[in-house]
Order: C-alpha cells, then sequence, then structure tokens
C-alpha cells in the first residue's frame, strides 16, 4: 500500500490567481484521493478492477456534473474549480478522473444542455449523486476519428424508434445504468438518445486486455433492434456539433486532469532522487538530473498557466474548441513525456507498483489518444491558424 507523499508543484505561484473557494475545493478533493485512492489504486490497477466503491465518494465530493446548476443536482461552480477537481482525481488516476469525466460532462452535460425539461428532471439529479451511471456512445468500430461517417442508426417506428449498431472503446459501459448514443436518424442526421439498461437488444460486453487505464472499466455497446422511447431522444440539437460540444467539456477537463498526473510523476522523481544515494551523494545532485527535474518543472508550469487562462476564457464563455484542443494536445504530451523521464529517474524500482509512474505511463498512453487523437488536435489548431482543413 502506497504512502501518497505528494506537494503541489507550484514553481510561479499559480495559486495566487486562485479564489479560496477554488483552493478549498481542490485541497479537499486531494486530501480524498490521497485517503481514498492513493493507498488501493495500484492493487486495483493489477487486477484491472475498477474500484466500484469510489463512485459514493466522487458523488459526495460533487465530482459529478460540478457545473451543472445545482437546481439540478449539480453543484454550479465555475470551470477553473472544475479543472482543479480533475486535476487532483488524474493525479491520483486517470480512470477515476475519466469516471467522473463522462459522468459530468459527457452524459450530465448533453441531457442538461440538449434535453428536454423532464429528461433534466429524471436523469441529472440521480447522476449527480451516482445513484445511476452514465456513459457516451460516439465511436464505433470503424469510426474514431472521423465520426461524421458513423453507421448506427435508428428508424421511425411510431411512438418508439428502432436502434441498431455498435460503439466501442466506451468508458463506463460495463457498469452504466444510461448511455448517452449518437445515431443517425432516418434522414441521416446526427441525434442523440438515451438508452436505458434492460432495454431488449441492449448489451455492454466489457473490454479486457488492457495494459491502459486498467482500473478503469471499458466496454463496447452493441444495440441489436432497441426499442427506444421518442421522449428519450434530445430535442435540443442535431447534427455532430451535439457530441462535439461534449467533448470539448470533457477535453477541458483532460487539460486539467493530464497536468495531474505530470504533477505526480515530478513530486514523486524530485523526492526520489533527493534520497537515492549513488558514488556517495543524492543523484539529484549530477547535473542529468537536475536537467531532467528542472525541464519538468518548467513544462508543468507553462501548462499551468495554460489551463489557467483557459479555464477563465470558459467562465467567460469565450474559449473557443480549438483553444481547448491545444490545451489538451500540451497537457497530454508533456505528462507523457514527464512520466518517461521521471520512470528514468527512478531507475528499475521505476517500473514497480511501490511507485505511481509507470501506472500513469500507461494511462497516458490511452489519454493521448482518447477524446481526439493527438494528431487530430494539432490539425484542429491547424485548421484554425490557416483556415485550411487538412481532414479531407
Amino acid at each position: 500500500m502506497r504512502d501518497d507523499q505528494f506537494q503541489h508543484p507550484d514553481y510561479y505561484l499559480v495559486d495566487e490567481l486562485l479564489t479560496d473557494e477554488q483552493k478549498l475545493i481542490r485541497d479537499t478533493v486531494r486530501s480524498w484521493v490521497k485517503k481514498e485512492v492513493s493507498p488501493i489504486i495500484e492493487d486495483y490497477a493489477q487486477r484491472a478492477v475498477f474500484p466500484a466503491h469510489l463512485i459514493k465518494g466522487l458523488a459526495d465530493l460533487g465530482c459529478f456534473g460540478p457545473t451543472i446548476p445545482e437546481k439540478y443536482g449539480g453543484a454550479g461552480l465555475d470551470y477553473i474549480t472544475y479543472g482543479l477537481m480533475m486535476q487532483e482525481l488524474e493525479r491520483g488516476d486517470s480512470g477515476i478522473r475519466s469516471t467522473a469525466s463522462v459522468q459530468g460532462s459527457l452524459v450530465m452535460f448533453p441531457i442538461y444542455a440538449y434535453g428536454s425539461e423532464e429528461q433534466r428532471q429524471r436523469y441529472l439529479p440521480r447522476l449527480a449523486k451516482g445513484e445511476i451511471m452514465g456513459c457516451f456512445g460516439l465511436t464505433e468500430p470503424d469510426y474514431g476519428s472521423n465520426p461524421a461517417d458513423m453507421i448506427t442508426r435508428f428508424e421511425d417506428a411510431g411512438d418508439h424508434v428502432v436502434l441498431n449498431g455498435a460503439k466501442m472503446w466506451i468508458s463506463n459501459a460495463p457498469f452504466a445504468d444510461i448511455a448517452v448514443v449518437w445515431a443517425k436518424d432516418p434522414d441521416g442526421e446526427i441525434r442523440g438518445l438515451i438508452v436505458e439498461r434492460g432495454m431488449p437488444g441492449f448489451s455492454t460486453p466489457e473490454t479486457h486486455g488492457k495494459w491502459s487505464l486498467r482500473a478503469s472499466a471499458t466496454g463496447e455497446l452493441v444495440f441489436d433492434q432497441v426499442r427506444v422511447p421518442k421522449e428519450n431522444i434530445l430535442p435540443g440539437i442535431q447534427g455532430l456539433k451535439g457530441p462535439l460540444s461534449c467533448l470539448t467539456k470533457a477535453r477541458y477537463g483532460i487539460a486539467w486532469g493530464a497536468l495531474g498526473a505530470a504533477m505526480d510523476c515530478y513530486d514523486s522523481a524530485l523526492r526520489y532522487s533527493k534520497q537515492r544515494i549513488q558514488f556517495g551523494k543524492p543523484i539529484a545532485s549530477f547535473q542529468l538530473i537536475q536537467k531532467k527535474l528542472a525541464e519538468m518543472i518548467t513544462e508543468i508550469t507553462k501548462a499551468q498557466l495554460m489551463v489557467w487562462r483557459l479555464g477563465t476564457l470558459m467562465n467567460e464563455n469565450r474559449a473557443t474548441p480549438a483553444q481547448v484542443s491545444m490545451a489538451k494536445r500540451n497537457s497530454v504530451e508533456i505528462a507523457l513525456n514527464i512520466a518517461r523521464e521521471a520512470r528514468q529517474i527512478h531507475g528499475a524500482m521505476g517500473i514497480t507498483s511501490e511507485y505511481s509512474i509507470m501506472r500513469h505511463m500507461m494511462n497516458l498512453e490511452s489519454v493521448i489518444t482518447y477524446e481526439g487523437t493527438h494528431e487530430i488536435h494539432l490539425l484542429i489548431t491547424g485548421l484554425d491558424i490557416t483556415g485550411i482543413n487538412a481532414f479531407k
């Protein structure tokens, strides 16, 4: 059982840019992670089991839909606070942050933003309390970066529709009570539907054999002639804008979350380098080790300032999807690089579960791909600055 000695790096005194409430909530989540997540997460990751008992704690902390209004069970918090919460959760484990991100950004957000009032009242309070859990169905076996060509579709059948198709790489799928599914209607328009567990023909087979996000439950969504009531269709959106707007919210959370993983790796490497003695002195005294550590804290500091500014723009409703893409891509890239350098500083010990490094590194190999691949986010920036679409 690992002792969590994490100390928050803040080289540019970014804490001075935060409100007292933001810091209080961040520190509360951090304390919970130290007490509830860090001592058990290595064991769950080794066994490839999702620690379902943590759901209640996540709900009690307000990690499910923190920006959703209190009227619907959310915490009504600002986006910087939301980011800080995701930072602390991913500092514990990317899979735990993923569970919260999916519930809040990919399930609660579309129901709040595009659902009917009846749908909001029916689902959001229970999702916020963790009484029911959700997942988000967009990616298909043959359509990941190109969701516009999805083949999952539904046909009109009177007071209901009949849904057929499949989604894969779906976080939370194996235990989700509901799924927000994106499918094409009879006219070929992309629509969102709320599919409930127990509907005949709906199954969620679990994905096994993962080397990454091992403490997160991943699965498929399979729809075989599933009858979905028309009142379960989200009325407020049509087209690809619906799922992409959800992904923008989730990518924002990742921009902060991946930074938490980077901080954890840096903190561990710094502490280990001061304690590990070679050639009669701590390895922290050697130039090459100092170079690695100095570059780590530099990248963390730049990323801290980037996500804080992005959070400010989100609070003012001025952040663009392209700005979110840049931050997501940057944070995950620096986190993965820092994890690799931290592993080298830890030497052979870096591959053991006594330290969090290899778990973070393996997790980040998924984070750099999901919610838009590393390359796609680069092309989003390219499109934004040139006006030329390189996707086609």
